[in-house]
């Protein structure tokens, strides 16, 4: 079985574009020239210069000694956190303006949830000098306030969105209007592996670059270049797809996806589309979605802005539903425990995100001789007040 997407755009039954009609044009548009446009030789020089000198890659490839001596097994973390803005958001965003100019867009617009996305897209807006609107919920807006200081410092418009639950689906929502109303000149930078196609595989590609070090770096550190386990959290799920890329069709490679449970998976405070979800659609692609029987949007929650999504990326539904993929929900609690953990035993405080997939080794055994990768996706400066909160550390 192929885990890539094929010539149609889906990923086995989940993806496709279904979308108004208003928006066919911009997509259309993509569909016929992001593949070329990608592919040419001096789009990949100028991708992969700025990848180096401007967002600072390679990121390292960190033996985590102290966990791995905790856990029993051999843990590398691969340090997303230190790509320039925090996260792993800037491999894509810095794909995505260099296509904006490949198609002479004049404006860009972005919806964020824990701020990342948005702070990323920010930066190369104002790196290219080109205007930038960024959609936030409300409640993400109060919850990530240094974020959205950093997105307005950098020059971008934060619009913020009051209706449903003010959160990163209804961002989207806004953001999507947003495009309808002004296709001509804007392009719509979306942060994970959602919406319609070609968004998932064009987002996918330009994350890809994190498995693609995954491999040359083990090869150097471990004489292999497969690791037995990939570890990534799950929202979208665009760091989990840019880890997971390079092995997809290599079994041997165990890959492990990490959604937040929230209070509890049947607690009606959840965002564990794995668990709860149903085939669906929602921002312009079939996928797997949190609903209520009559199909009305069930409302996400997780203690982490970047994971209360409703549903995930295609690729990762595929993923789930064929079994390539095995799928963990951690709850609030174990999270938060699991970033305290990490920042006490390495120094390293983890996006809340982040956290989640650091709560695995609390819930699964591995093996004394495994290789086990973390995508550290995000650091956790971001979420400081969230976890002062929590641990009551003031």
């Amino acid at each position: 079985m192929n885990y890539n997407i094929d010539q149609k755009g889906y990923y086995g039954d989940f993806g496709g574009a279904y979308i108004p009609e208003m928006l066919y044009p911009n997509i259309f548009e993509l569909k016929q020239k992001y593949l070329s446009i990608i592919n040419d030789i001096s789009f990949k020089k100028e991708f992969n210069q700025l990848l180096e000198e401007y967002v600072g890659r390679p990121t390292p490839l960190y033996f985590a000694k102290r966990l791995s001596k905790k856990y029993n097994t051999k843990i590398y973390l691969k340090r997303e956190d230190l790509c320039h803005t925090g996260a792993h958001k800037i491999n894509n965003t810095v794909g995505q303006i260099l296509l904006a100019k490949h198609l002479k867009k004049k404006r860009i617009i972005a919806e964020t949830g824990a701020g990342q996305h948005g702070v990323a897209t920010a930066t190369v807006c104002a790196l290219m000098g080109i205007k930038c609107v960024v959609y936030m919920g409300d409640l993400d807006i109060k919850r990530q306030a240094p974020n959205v200081a950093r997105m307005k410092m950098l020059g971008a418009e934060v619009k913020s969105v009051q209706s449903g639950s003010k959160t990163l689906k209804d961002a989207t929502n806004e953001a999507i209007r947003d495009w309808i109303n002004n296709p001509l000149n804007t392009h719509y930078i979306i942060g994970s592996v959602v919406g319609p196609h070609p968004y998932p595989d064009m987002v996918a590609r330009f994350q890809s670059v994190i498995s693609k070090e995954i491999e040359e770096q083990l090869l150097e550190k471990e004489n292999r270049s497969k690791p037995d386990h990939i570890i990534a959290c799950v929202g979208g799920g665009s760091n989990a797809a840019g880890a997971y890329y390079h092995f997809l069709n290599n079994k041997t490679v165990n890959l492990i996806a990490v959604e937040a449970a929230g209070k509890g998976i049947d607690s009606g405070e959840s965002a564990a589309t794995s668990a709860l979800g149903k085939d669906g659609i929602i921002h312009g692609s079939k996928t797997l979605l949190m609903q209520t029987p009559d199909g009305q949007i069930t409302e996400p929650y997780s203690i982490s802005a970047g994971l209360d999504y409703p549903g995930v990326g295609p690729l990762h539904s595929h993923l789930f539903r064929t079994g390539r993929a095995e799928f963990i929900s951690i709850t609030d609690e174990n999270a938060m425990q699991a970033g305290l953990e990490l920042s006490q035993l390495e120094g390293i405080i983890p996006a809340i995100e982040t956290s989640h997939a650091f709560a695995v080794f609390k819930n699964r055994k591995f093996e004394t001789n495994n290789i086990v990768v973390v995508n550290l996706s995000g650091r956790g400066d971001k979420d400081l007040d969230t976890f002062i909160n929590f641990f009551k550390l003031q």
